[in-house]
């Protein structure tokens, strides 16, 4: 008979997570940006600029100019492959992840896709305008891209062409890859990631769920299936796969998952700035652990989808944070929900300054 599953406390809880999601309390100089991206498995990228961000403040030492020399590399791509929600992930993962996550992603926008006639011919017209334009391993910006389109006859207008580069992203046809400016450029995916290997389904599913609890644990069975849009059956079924790999803990009488070699006892850490966005939110379907519900609309204002970067103190959100440019220096202005203590206000400037010091290059 199995064992019964270990007993947690919601600190604990919460030190586990900050400590698999790079949070705070690491200095391992020795881990790169493309090393950041693959613990994570894959990270929120929304608001591109709250991403890289959200890179730099798990990179030690990191600068916004190094996650932008990891996407140049080709090291890591940033594309619909979650829940048709950008994210960056390293450029290996990709591959695998729409394999398990592009199927169902695809077929839930289907009514979308009638109403603005994108019917498979216009998609395999788009694909073949496409894979000319940016054959060579060319890398356009999006403006550019959607000239080309309307240029072929293809209409861009009224979100068609944001729904066309979506649905080719799905499809593995392309994905965002180098900065071109201010924004990204579209690259064919077969000329910027390597081809893998042929991997069965059922090792997909054991790799994809040991990653996600890797990077995010002690997660739900729930948290995974709505973050990589799989299948409950799905997400047991890789459970089950990993067997050892994995063990299960209960935390005020819920059941979660995390690896087995996950430190024990992990301690909360201090006060953070966290990006808008951030996967340690977005990460999990559930979010009660790290955010009261009364404080919820002051982080997503008006339940629009908006996430504000957050202050987070010992794995709670207290508070929202906003930055502008005054005479050429940012500017970080902490809007609590309470007043925060000496030790947080210091940790907060701390981070804050770690901010600027990262945007700075």
């Amino acid at each position: 008979m199995a064992a019964a599953p270990t007993v947690i406390s919601g600190k604990d809880l919460l030190g586990r997570r900050l400590a698999c999601q790079l949070i705070g309390g690491d200095t391992d100089g020795s881990r790169d940006v493309a090393s950041t991206v693959r613990r994570l498995f894959a990270t929120q990228s929304q608001d591109f600029a709250q991403s890289l961000w959200g890179i730099g403040l798990r990179t030690p030492g990191a600068h916004r100019c190094d996650v932008l020399a990891a996407m140049e590399s080709g090291s890591i791509v940033r594309s619909s492959s979650l829940r048709g929600t950008l994210m960056m992930v390293a450029a290996e993962d990709l591959r695998a992840i729409l394999s398990l996550t592009a199927e169902r992603t695809i077929a839930s926008s289907l009514t979308r896709q009638r109403q603005l006639e994108l019917d498979e011919a216009t998609m395999s017209h788009a694909r073949t305008v496409l894979e000319t334009t940016l054959a060579g391993r060319n890398a356009l910006p999006r403006a550019a891209v959607l000239q080309k389109l309307e240029d072929a006859g293809i209409r861009t207008d009224a979100q068609r062409g944001y729904h066309i580069l979506w649905l080719l992203a799905e499809r593995g046809i392309v994905c965002w890859g180098p900065p071109r400016g201010t924004q990204q450029g579209l690259v064919l995916l077969e000329e910027w990631i390597a081809a893998a290997p042929f991997v069965e389904r059922d090792e997909h599913l054991r790799r994809f769920v040991v990653r996600y609890f890797a990077g995010h644990g002690p997660a739900t069975i729930a948290d995974l299936a709505w973050w990589g849009r799989l299948t409950i059956a799905d997400v047991r079924r890789g459970i089950a796969s990993a067997g050892d790999e994995l063990c299960e803990v209960t935390a005020d009488g819920t059941e979660y998952w995390m690896t087995a070699d996950q430190p024990a006892g992990a301690p909360a850490v201090g006060t953070v700035a966290l990006p808008g966005f951030d996967e340690y939110l977005l990460g999990y379907s559930d979010r009660s652990a790290a955010l009261s519900s009364e404080h919820v609309e002051r982080v997503v204002p008006g339940t629009n989808g908006l996430f504000l970067p957050t202050i987070v103190a010992a794995g709670r959100v207290i508070g929202t944070w906003r930055r502008t440019v005054v005479n050429g220096e940012w500017q970080i202005t902490p809007e609590p929900f309470d007043a925060l203590t000496r030790s947080q206000a210091r940790a907060f400037e701390a981070s804050a300054q770690a901010y600027r010091e990262f945007v700075s290059d």
